[in-house]
């Protein structure tokens, strides 16, 4: 059965009381699945005055604590990853295997900030003068307001929440609305791990009304946010103003450079796996890919003859490899990018249009003689389309991949030491992957540069942005 959605607030499910609520479709036939509430003015005021009553406790509280309910959500998350898996498939629509994967995996953040934040640690600062005692420690910032998407509902979540809560803080999540199933479980788990009312609350609403709220009380410090870089911008400035914290995970467009000296083969497979994943609504999807002249007939073979083996179906269905998009208007926007790039001289060599008229299903696209002026080589498509283009040298490869104000994630395949190091020094991203897929390990720090955002989760960096740096000097 479908998640009974509502709002959490103060250990407390809430739903019904006439508030405004929204209809939760399924993507891949546009069924309704459930009725989301809308969180009132006075709901939202009731999640503010508990997340700050229970900062005041929670704060306070020993690392070890923590840890414990840290640990025992992950514990259940593994046990109900099957039920929240599928779920997340049904309203948002990614294959089965994905959404549990995305669930069961995801556990391991909760294991993770569990023993990390045993381990913030300050320390003592050798004096100058005798009898003089000066330390530093690191405090809880507060009460954070997350805002996160809806492509991977349950992990960008997760990162956040684990991270408030293991420092110290208090949170209020603003879920995706158009995919909320998992949001409500992770409120769940943490309502039976025996997290304390208040430490964690789950509001739903217009999104810039919720943000805007939010952000502007007095009782948020911090916020972080994962969505498109226009947003972002605004609820930067916004915090900005207002002089609170702010870790921003914005979008990408993710560059991938192909040398002849490498596998081309494993590469183009390895790249097709990456790109249609979600079909393709990644932030660190790749999303336009530089191949050395040489090796580029090969790559492109190999890449297409991947796409085009893909299932595309309902991501319920046995075999399906790639799910529909999550929204109406995302088939619109790949539409518009396949246009654009064909007025261009672009060739699709496979896909290029919707498939059925029920769903929001397009096919995995693949894009050649793309002018670096396309549409598609200049903004984010969040989608299953990607364009194939050559190169010269690396020096040409790592200016193209450098010309645009995105920075988040990069990849590059090489089988020369001295290319890995010219690459990974050159290429402007806040993460680099040379020969494989390495991000978004629990352990390694999350993040961007440029437009992208700035501030990373995961890592040992995940609490920085949670945490107060206090001095301490005193004479004896």
């Amino acid at each position: 059965m479908y998640e009974e959605l509502g709002l959490y607030i103060d250990g407390e499910f809430i739903r019904g009381g006439g508030r405004r609520e929204q209809d939760v479709l399924n993507p891949a036939n546009d069924e309704v699945l459930g009725k989301l509430p809308h969180a009132s003015k006075d709901d939202l005021d009731r999640a503010l005055a508990a997340a700050q009553r229970a900062f005041e406790s929670w704060r306070r509280t020993s690392p070890m604590e923590r840890s414990a309910i840290l640990r025992k959500v992950a514990t259940l998350a593994r046990e109900r990853a099957d039920a929240i898996g599928r779920n997340i498939t049904l309203d948002q629509g990614k294959p089965l295997a994905e959404a549990v994967g995305e669930v069961s995996g995801c556990a391991e953040h909760a294991d993770w900030h569990a023993e990390e934040c045993r381990r913030i640690y300050g320390r003592v600062i050798p004096a100058r003068v005798e009898g003089v005692r000066q330390l530093v420690v690191r405090e809880p910032i507060g009460v954070c307001a997350a805002f996160t998407p809806w492509n991977f509902p349950f992990n960008q979540a997760i990162r956040k929440i684990v991270a408030a809560l293991g420092a110290g803080c208090t949170i209020i999540v603003k879920g995706p609305e158009d995919a909320p199933s998992a949001v409500v479980a992770l409120a769940r788990l943490f309502h039976d791990a025996g997290l304390p009312a208040g430490c964690l609350n789950v509001v739903w609403g217009v999104p810039h009304e919720v943000s805007d709220y939010l952000i502007r009380s007095p009782i948020v410090r911090k916020i972080s946010f994962t969505g498109s870089v226009p947003i972002g911008k605004q609820l930067a400035a916004l915090a900005g103003s207002l002089m609170k914290r702010c870790t921003m995970e914005l979008g990408g467009h993710s560059p991938v450079i192909v040398c002849e000296d490498g596998d081309i083969v494993r590469a183009a497979k390895m790249v097709a796996s990456l790109k249609f994943r979600n079909a393709g609504q990644v932030c660190v999807a790749p999303s336009r890919v530089y191949v050395e002249r040489p090796a580029y007939e090969r790559f492109l073979e190999t890449f297409v003859a991947a796409a085009e083996k893909l299932k595309v179906g309902d991501g319920l269905e046995a075999g399906t490899r790639m799910g529909p998009l999550a929204h109406q208007r995302r088939v619109g926007s790949m539409t518009e990018f396949v246009d654009d790039a064909r007025e261009r001289g672009a060739v699709a060599v496979t896909g290029g249009a919707r498939i059925g008229e029920r769903g929001n299903f397009f096919a995995p696209t693949v894009l050649t003689e793309v002018p670096d002026d396309a549409m598609i080589m200049t903004s984010e498509p969040f989608g299953p389309v990607v364009p194939i283009v050559r190169f010269d040298s690396l020096d040409e490869a790592l200016a193209r991949a450098n010309r645009l104000p995105y920075g988040l994630a990069s990849y590059a395949f090489t089988g020369s030491i001295r290319n890995a190091h010219a690459i990974s020094t050159g290429l402007e991203a806040g993460m680099v992957n040379i020969n494989h897929f390495g991000m978004a390990l629990a352990e390694t720090p999350f993040g961007g540069i440029k437009d992208s955002g700035y501030g990373s989760e995961g890592g040992t960096e995940t609490f920085d942005g949670y945490l107060n740096t206090k001095f301490i000097t005193q004479m004896a």
